[in-house]
């Protein structure tokens, strides 16, 4: 059996001029959980060349959809980011990953920290059912340059509150919290540290961070990962993985080319 399956592009949207995202096809033999990554590309000179790329749809969907940045002398987004509906694109058979919130012990408050691309899974988990009946409270934080690059924004306040199945539990239970570094917003700052000046906890009117109630996803640059990660060890939390569930899960497969 291959290891990979041919997808045809359905669409194409470009946020920025370094942010876009599309939609494929999608085999019926492809089985994935919401927080999932699996290998994606292009065939280059007759070879696959690949990337680890997190899946934005949730895995009731027919279709597939990725977000990806731009990278102009990037091996692979230099010229993934030219497809045009109708191409083809390779897509991995087999997901993994450790956002699950099967990864997570039993908590109040599950926390979804995402810098630029990492949002991609958490748009997932915030299509599941299942986040919102382990958890009384969502909270998604997106955390980006600008304001243009906050992908999905409009979907996530405007139409998954109206979504036909999850808009009751959308509505009453996530909470979103958008923060822009490089100009002027309703929030500014790097996630870390709206979480250690405790300003994000008052602007959501909700206690700090406590390893006894709080759960915790990341995904997003290098940097953010160990910042957040510092911060979350500080007050106690201990990181889970594909074994052994714990207070916090980290994705370390970010794309950067």
């Amino acid at each position: 059996m291959a290891a990979f399956d041919d997808e045809k592009v359905l669409s194409v949207h470009h946020w920025t001029d370094r942010l876009f995202s599309f939609t494929t096809t999608r085999s019926d033999s492809l089985r994935f959980s919401n927080g999932h990554f699996t290998m994606i590309g292009l065939r280059v000179g007759g070879k696959p060349l690949l990337r680890a790329y997190s899946i934005v749809s949730p895995n009731y969907q027919e279709t597939l959809e990725f977000l990806s940045i731009k990278v102009q002398d990037g091996p692979l987004t230099s010229r993934l980011q030219h497809i045009q509906p109708g191409d083809s694109i390779i897509v991995g058979h087999k997901p993994t990953g450790t956002l699950l919130i099967d990864y997570l012990l039993p908590g109040k408050r599950l926390y979804m920290f995402a810098t630029g691309t990492g949002l991609a899974p958490f748009m997932s988990l915030i299509r599941d059912p299942d986040t919102y009946e382990k958890f009384e409270e969502v909270i998604l934080v997106h955390g980006c340059r600008l304001a243009s690059e906050l992908a999905y924004r409009d979907f996530i306040t405007r139409e998954l509150p109206e979504h036909e199945f999850l808009g009751e539990m959308a509505r009453r239970q996530l909470r979103y919290y958008p923060t822009v570094t490089r100009e002027p917003f309703a929030t500014q700052g790097r996630i870390p540290d709206l979480i250690e000046s405790g300003q994000m906890a008052r602007d959501l009117g909700v206690p700090e961070l406590n390893p006894q109630v709080d759960r915790v996803m990341l995904c997003g640059s290098p940097q953010m990962l160990k910042s957040i990660k510092d911060v979350l060890e500080k007050r106690g939390f201990n990181e889970g993985n594909t074994t052994t569930p714990g207070d916090f899960v980290v994705e370390r497969a970010f794309v950067e080319q």
